[in-house]
């Protein structure tokens, strides 16, 4: 089957074509249409299936900036969340900058239930969420991972007696973790932008119907893998940073790098991306993702977002030059009207691109002010932008030097994580990749395909999916709290660490099938703990948690277009 991959970028909308041996048959380009980026999808769509004929079956991955931007910008739907954190929390602690609603009610860190939601309790909440703007919900206990029953019970009051919300999005959906604060956070940011993904992938599948070729379409998640369409409208929260993930998922597939540490730099016109491999392996988020001020459970590739690219404005602050973090537009060589750094390596004859000679007016006009030649400022303006990245680079090492670094299925610590080698991708890495290399010392690599790279990302994820597995054989008790599964188990002597992780193998490849992702990898165990129960000098039980997870991962690629 030909794989498809779109990323909708801040400046452009990249696609790329493979073919089934994964060689790179094509790749398309288009300025991405921020006020509508289904038209750039649709637009890039069509000129990237120009090149496959109408009886070839293609699968298509789309790395979708939506909710992101909903997420930054803040838009979405008004949400409010009803919490339930029982005994010994104050939530106004955590300085939540969205209205939370409190009721009393209590599952215990076994998740027995010690004291249940009071109805009408629930309906004055949710009724004064209604009066006070809010169109949908969030609903989250502390516990629910081990015991849904409170997080359910309100949904079911609402929905048989209170208010009508557009979207109830339960904590305990979305993750295993008990962190209770991001899990706040997750299902509020989840609810918050449901609507709007719904409604996209509405739309997306009315596109989508009129190529009857494209068989399946798959969401890019934080993660680096996908999802299907349907599994994104009840996870959106999910598909945050799909950008940042295309960018590393291009240099796994791409790069000849395939066992070192790598820094990799994804320099597009408006922002830069870097994130880390180490030992060939993706470095993930600890805790989940960070998106603006909001700590999430949503696990993510370790990226790190800069207003510093191509297009970015240019500051003459105290006889330094600034550059970014906004945009100022198309360049001047390209028509716009404010200096950018694609000017500088423009005039520079750095890259071929545009109108040299506006650049170059435009730089003399500039470099008269400060008693430079236009030569002189151009260099100035290239230098500057290195510095900024060269700094976040070492930035981003320095901090990472400070906490323990987690790939998809281990803790390395203490690693030995320093980079040996850059890798770039992005229109602007020819310029700037080599410059940076040299201020840090190292040796560097452009991608092949570099321009389009994101799209090759995309489109050589591979889909993956997680669950977590809590097991109490003191209460005889199996939980999936992901998947709303509760089970009363029996013969309790006869379940050891092998059968959990047997049948949390079982669980996740049943799931997997169950929303359509048969082509995924083998099921890995990437986090387990044990515990025994003690009562009095006896063992009377043990907890066990497992997550389990189809490993994000891509198809190495081979960028041979004549494109």
């Amino acid at each position: 089957m030909l794989m498809i991959g779109i990323d909708v970028g801040g400046t452009n909308t990249d696609a790329a074509l493979l073919s089934e041996d994964k060689h790179v048959l094509a790749t398309a380009k288009v300025p991405t249409n921020h006020q509508d980026p289904l038209t750039s999808t649709h637009t890039v769509l069509e000129k990237i299936l120009a090149d496959v004929s109408n009886n070839q079956p293609v699968q298509l991955h789309l790395s979708t900036t939506l909710s992101t931007n909903a997420i930054i910008e803040g838009k979405g739907e008004p949400t409010a969340v009803i919490a339930i954190p029982g005994p010994g929390i104050n939530l106004a602690n955590y300085g939540f900058d969205f209205p939370v609603y409190t009721v009393q009610g209590y599952i215990d860190h076994r998740g027995r239930l010690v004291r249940d939601v009071d109805k009408e309790e629930v309906l004055a909440a949710a009724k004064k969420a209604k009066v006070n703007g809010a169109q949908s919900l969030a609903v989250v206990s502390k516990f629910s991972p081990r015991n849904s029953q409170l997080e359910t019970g309100v949904r079911d009051i609402i929905l048989e007696s209170g208010p009508e919300f557009h979207q109830i999005t339960l904590g305990h959906k979305l993750s295993g973790s008990l962190n209770f604060p991001r899990r706040i956070m997750s299902a509020y940011l989840n609810t918050r932008v449901a609507s709007q993904q719904i409604e996209f992938v509405k739309m997306l599948k009315a596109v989508i119907a009129s190529y009857p070729n494209i068989t399946d379409v798959r969401i890019l998640k934080a993660d680096g893998g996908t999802m299907t369409l349907d599994d994104s409208c009840v996870k959106p929260i999910e598909t945050i940073l799909s950008g940042p993930a295309a960018s590393l998922n291009a240099a796994l597939a791409l790069s000849q790098y395939t066992q070192d540490n790598v820094v990799v730099v994804d320099i597009g016109g408006t922002t830069t991306d870097i994130a880390v491999v180490v030992g060939g392996k993706a470095l993930y988020q600890r805790g989940g993702a960070v998106i603006g001020n909001y700590h999430t459970l949503v696990p993510a590739l370790l990226t790190c977002s800069i207003g510093l690219g191509g297009d970015s404005e240019i500051h003459f602050i105290n006889n330094q030059i600034e550059i970014g973090p906004k945009r100022a537009g198309m360049a001047i060589c390209c028509g716009g009207e404010q200096l950018t750094p694609t000017d500088a390596a423009v005039a520079l004859e750095l890259t071929r691109l545009g109108d040299r000679s506006r650049a170059i007016a435009a730089l003399e006009q500039i470099a008269y002010k400060f008693s430079l030649t236009w030569k002189e400022l151009a260099q100035l303006i290239i230098n500057a932008f290195t510095q900024q990245l060269s700094q976040a680079i070492d930035c981003l090492y320095h901090k990472l030097k400070q906490v323990p670094v987690y790939t998809v299925s281990e803790i390395l610590a203490p690693p030995d994580i320093r980079p040996r080698v850059m890798v770039g991708l992005g229109g602007p890495a020819p310029v700037f990749i080599p410059l940076t290399a040299k201020r840090l010392g190292l040796p560097w690599e452009i991608l092949p395909e570099h321009e389009s790279a994101n799209g090759i990302g995309a489109a050589a994820a591979c889909s993956t999916v997680a669950i977590t597995l809590h097991v109490d054989t003191e209460q005889e008790l199996m939980v999936i709290p992901e998947l709303g599964y509760k089970e009363q188990l029996c013969q309790k002597m006869l379940i050891d660490q092998p059968w959990v992780r047997k049948t949390a193998v079982e669980k996740l490849t049943a799931y997997a099938s169950q929303i359509g992702l048969n082509d995924c990898g083998d099921v890995q165990i990437v986090e387990e703990e044990a515990f025994n129960i003690v009562r009095g000098f006896n063992t009377t039980g043990r907890i066990f948690n497992i997550r389990a997870q189809i490993r994000p991962g891509v198809y190495r690629v081979a960028g041979d277009s004549n494109c």
